[in-house]
């Protein structure tokens, strides 16, 4: 699925390209997760804005036309944007495309969790119920390590799956939320609740070490992700843990596992991560 940095990547792909650009017009594939909310056609005519983020939307906002206000993405479980000059005819897969000026924004998502829907902006419904159980940003200076800790406090489910849950911080996903808990030294299952404040700023420290590692690589490559440039990320390549069931930790030397949390398989190092 992508995360947080595989959603920035495409983001910085795709913003300078579009700024400026005038749509031309708009083509519905099979149905995605949620309904456009507007007639395709009602798009044209209108400028794209700077593309911003929020956790893992995209808000393409669209100035003028016939439907102001901006397009909020989602890429779902599989779901990848491309920028193009020559799109050519859409294939199987390809459920959304935004021609422009400046080439065709098209949306390519297998199993269709993806989302495009019109909303009038950020602050109003659909975006806004949306984006409302959002936590902060990793890198949002106002997230201090005490606001970190106060908010791990309050929950007492296991650590991997409160990061998982996005509400105490957006972006650590599956593989991120693994080895920022290997590099903080936490175990994944000792309880939210029972993490000192030391433990907790080292684990938003790993948190925004791990991501910005993870951006740098190009997001990571799983299964079906790639950037507008259709390029695979590499972060995959450098995991200290995910993925490295049964190898010896580059770490301590001891023997990575795997146990199953929430239906998500979690890798970790019972050598140096402590409860």
């Amino acid at each position: 699925m992508p995360e947080l940095p595989e959603v920035e990547v495409t983001r910085r792909g795709i913003d300078a390209p579009l700024r400026g650009a005038r749509v031309l017009s708009a083509r519905l594939g099979k149905p995605l997760r949620w309904p456009l909310g507007v007639a395709p056609e009602q798009l044209a005519g209108a400028s794209v804005g700077p593309v911003a983020r929020r956790g893992k939307y995209l808000w393409l906002p669209l100035l003028g036309g016939g439907a102001p206000g901006g397009l909020l993405l989602h890429l779902g479980m599989s779901g990848s944007l491309a920028l193009q000059a020559d799109a050519g005819p859409p294939g199987p897969h390809d459920h959304f495309d935004l021609a422009t000026s400046q080439g065709t924004l098209r949306l390519t998502d297998p199993r269709r969790f993806g989302a495009v829907v019109w909303s009038p902006s950020l602050h109003d419904d659909p975006a806004a119920k949306l984006l409302a159980a959002l936590g902060p940003e990793p890198f949002d200076p106002a997230l201090t390590d005490a606001a970190f800790h106060a908010e791990l406090q309050r929950r007492r489910a296991p650590v991997k799956a409160v990061l998982l849950s996005g509400a105490v911080v957006v972006g650590a996903g599956n593989i991120y939320a693994c080895e920022a808990l290997h590099a903080a030294g936490i175990h994944p299952a000792l309880r939210s609740d029972r993490i000192s404040r030391p433990r907790a700023a080292r684990l938003l420290a790993a948190v925004r070490a791990t991501l910005a590692r993870a951006l740098e690589l190009g997001g990571s490559t799983l299964r079906d992700f790639r950037d507008v440039h259709g390029m695979d990320g590499a972060f995959q390549t450098h995991a200290q843990v995910y993925d490295r069931e049964g190898q010896a930790c580059a770490r301590c030397g001891g023997t990575i596992r795997r146990v199953v949390q929430a239906q998500r398989s979690t890798y970790f190092c019972a050598g140096c991560q402590r409860r």
